[in-house]
């Protein structure tokens, strides 16, 4: 793709050059990311510039630029094509090398055989969707192989499971949703994935998929062109059944719990509500609110591929944990496994261990059933 091509595609002669965009970027300041001069160098003056890799690699994909943007373009999808040719040529780090590859023979972007990919079942119940469930449960590869996120398909396996939904999984032969191979712009891999994953959902008919991360919830219902699947978040599932009345919480959690908006589940789909709703439900659990939240949410920098790309200086999930211990919370409470992560890490770095706990939302629900 070319300069012109890439103007056209991405209507960046309709930028007014406001710098909203970088303005707006929580990682511009940190990265020296601008993308703004990015869009207008290709805009105004045909030109494709080699930027240093940490800038280029520093975008997470949170969204907020095109969420701000006063011409609805999405600058963020502008650089993940500019992302697009420099993994063609060749210009990325080892790293996001190794994961790209490791999601073409293994399935998941962690380096784990695929053979690994439903230990976490051990010790449940959990079948398998050839046994004629109704709702798949796409578990995501950062859920099925990461030791401390494990815990969180668990724990929704046992509240879907004590609501009384027919689910399955596809164990070893589940894919990755192509979300962060989007992302870091390896499209043609992403296409792959999509094809090979549709396939899989015919063989089993799959007509509704539920997941916990918001990644993989974004790819299906959004970067997957198709009609024939309804994805479910799993804050959407279980306030479902909460509402319904199929999931009754009994036991109280006396604690303050801050919820945290994950970009991919609020600036890019908004959903906003369902989360809170389950929270408020859990007997004697007080729900507390950031000052940046719902769609100025700080982003925890986990997207966008960042979760293989390491950008020098504070992170701003470090600034998210101590934001949340100011508040007054003993739980901050997320509904994805990459803000997990990096949460569970600012915690230890900024020496809020023991005071902070990082728990996902299908954690602190199957503590109260």
């Amino acid at each position: 793709m070319n300069a012109q091509e890439l103007a056209q595609k991405h209507k960046l002669l309709e930028c007014i050059q406001c710098g909203t965009c970088t303005g707006s970027c929580p990682v511009a300041k940190k990265a020296n990311l601008n993308v703004r001069r990015y869009m207008r160098e290709v805009a105004t003056l045909g030109r494709l510039t080699q930027h240093p890799q940490s800038e280029l690699w520093s975008c997470t994909t949170c969204s907020t630029c095109g969420v701000r943007c006063p011409k609805d373009l999405n600058p963020y999808e502008f650089l993940i094509d500019i992302r697009g040719m420099a993994v063609e040529e060749g210009q990325i780090a080892p790293t996001i090398r190794d994961a790209l590859e490791s999601i073409f023979k293994n399935g998941n972007p962690w380096g784990r055989i695929r053979g690994k990919r439903s230990e976490w079942t051990q010790g449940l119940n959990v079948k398998h969707m050839s046994q004629g469930a109704e709702t798949l449960f796409f578990v995501g590869c950062t859920s099925a192989y990461d030791p401390r996120v494990q815990s969180v398909p668990k724990s929704l396996a046992q509240c879907l499971e004590k609501a009384g939904v027919n689910f399955g999984i596809l164990g070893d032969e589940e894919n990755c949703c192509g979300s962060e191979v989007y992302g870091m712009g390896e499209k043609g891999l992403f296409d792959f994935l999509v094809e090979e994953n549709m396939k899989t959902f015919a063989k089993y008919n799959v007509k509704q998929i539920v997941t916990s991360c918001p990644h993989g919830f974004h790819a299906l219902k959004n970067r997957y062109n198709q009609t024939s699947l309804e994805p479910l978040h799993h804050t959407q599932m279980l306030a479902k059944l909460i509402d319904e009345g199929k999931l009754k919480l009994t036991k109280e959690l006396n604690k303050k719990v801050i919820y945290h908006d994950p970009c991919f589940l609020g600036k890019q789909n908004n959903i906003y509500e369902e989360p809170r709703k389950v929270i408020e439900n859990i007997p004697a659990a007080k729900l507390l609110e950031f000052d940046r939240s719902k769609a100025r949410s700080l982003c925890c920098e986990g997207g966008g591929g960042r979760m293989w790309v390491d950008i020098p200086g504070e992170r701003l999930a470090e600034i998210r944990v101590k934001d949340a211990a100011e508040a007054g919370a003993d739980v901050l409470a997320v509904a994805c496994p990459y803000c997990l992560l990096t949460f569970e890490d600012a915690v230890k770095t900024t020496g809020l261990e023991g005071k902070l706990q990082i728990m996902d939302i299908s954690e602190l629900l199957s503590q109260a059933i």
